[in-house]
């Protein structure tokens, strides 16, 4: 009788042929194609290339600094090509209204800053509050630090234009920003200071130190109530001193400091031109008077004034001419009135002394503003020694609205001179 071999396990688990594919049929019974294999790397989604707004803003936080200094100077020029005259009354009005928009976004942010939440209506806008304050702060600050440049001369008077320039730079830092209301209170006070500064004098027609002290009178005033709110409001005593009080008045201490030691620039007066000359001649003009320099000056030193190199011969005279800015409301009949009296000093650099008064011609009067080309005027010495030579232009209490310094130096000769003129 026959037996059955047995089957190796591997003959009992051999897999069967693996089943053919169906063949994706289309319609009408033809045969579709098959589609491939969709690589692991290919289910993997792919980030989406950023949109033309996504690149400007991560192109904007790359180069902030670079944005800032940018935006900070193109304003500052644009200042300076816009603000011709500190009387412009257009000019005057929109500071005096960026100051008032300043003052109450202040109150705003002192009022709802401390331990409690804007209410609902003012929350959606509660988060620009800073970039508006600051915009408003630069807005101010820039016409400021040029109206100060253009009348300040002198050391003390430039330290002072750097610390407002310096303020102005400050103001767009964001560490500057951060310090919150303590720093904008202060600046604020500065603002309200210099704008009253030079609106009194352009209001009332003249110049003099007691409206500048008004000016920090009235600053104090808006300081205090600003206290007296916030307190009302807070009640908490101390933190309103801490920080609306003493930012504030602490300021005026440091301005009226400053205006003693004659560092604060006679604003809204300013020197537009000086130079030193042989010879100045009263001509009738088309416009009323006019006035011929006469000077030996080289054409190509065009850095020079005049004869700022000033040859003498003896029975020479030396002139000093120069052209001052004062605003249309300087009139005639406020001249002696009320005192815009201006000081023409010479200072001679004496081998022994040092630097001495040699003249001083402390009688004249600023009779006339508005003009484009400055109230002029002259003084002159006979007979000037040799050696250095400084003539300032000063108001009647002391506050240097210019200087210009030349160098004496004998002339020998007795070949006829021929002059050159330039029109005053």
């Amino acid at each position: 009788m026959a037996t059955a071999t047995p089957r190796t396990s591997e003959e009992t688990a051999a897999p069967a042929e693996p089943a053919e594919a169906p063949v994706p049929v289309g319609p009408l019974g033809l045969v579709s194609e098959v589609p491939a294999a969709v690589p692991p790397e290919d289910l993997v989604a792919t980030e989406k290339a950023p949109t033309l707004k996504a690149r400007v803003r991560d192109f904007r936080t790359r180069h902030a600094k670079w944005e800032l200094a940018l935006f900070f100077f193109a304003s500052f020029a644009y200042d300076i090509a816009t603000l011709r005259r500190i009387d412009n009354w257009f000019v005057l009005t929109k500071q005096g209204l960026f100051l008032g928009v300043l003052g109450l976004l202040l109150l705003v942010e002192l009022r709802w800053s401390w331990d409690t939440e804007p209410p609902r209506w003012l929350a959606r806008v509660w988060r620009f509050r800073e970039d508006a304050l600051h915009f408003f702060l630069g807005g101010l600050l820039s016409p400021y630090t040029l109206f100060y440049f253009k009348s300040a001369s002198g050391l003390t008077a430039f330290l002072f234009l750097a610390g407002v320039f310096g303020l102005l730079v400050a103001n767009e830092l964001p560490r500057f920003r951060a310090r919150g209301p303590v720093v904008r209170l202060g600046l604020f006070s500065f603002c309200v200071t210099s704008y009253f500064a030079y609106l009194l004098p352009v209001a009332l027609g003249y110049y003099s130190g007691t409206l500048f002290m008004l000016a920090v009178g009235l600053s104090c005033a808006a300081t205090v109530l600003t206290f007296f709110l916030v307190r009302a409001w807070s009640g908490a005593w101390r933190r309103t001193l801490r920080h609306v009080a003493l930012p504030g008045l602490g300021v005026q201490v440091l301005l009226l400091g400053l205006y003693l030691l004659k560092a604060i620039p006679p604003v809204p007066l300013s020197m537009l031109s000086s130079g030193i000359y042989h010879g100045v001649e009263v001509v009738k003009g088309p416009k009323g008077r006019d006035y011929r320099l006469l000077h030996e000056r080289s054409e190509w030193r065009l850095w020079e004034r005049g004869d700022q190199d000033f040859r003498a011969r003896s029975g020479d005279r030396v002139y000093f001419f120069a052209s001052v800015f004062a605003p249309t409301s300087f009139k005639p009949q406020h001249a002696r009135d009320r005192g815009t009296r201006l000081v023409i000093r010479w200072y001679h650099d004496d081998p022994e002394k040092g630097w001495t008064q040699y003249h001083a011609y402390d009688d004249l009067y600023l009779e006339q503003g508005g003009r484009e080309q400055g109230f002029r005027t002259f003084a002159y010495v006979t007979n000037p020694r040799p050696g250095d030579w400084r003539v300032s232009m000063e108001t009647e209490d002391g506050r240097e609205i210019g200087r210009l310094s030349f160098t004496v130096t004998p002339d020998d000769s007795t070949a006829p001179r021929e002059f050159k003129v330039d029109a005053g």
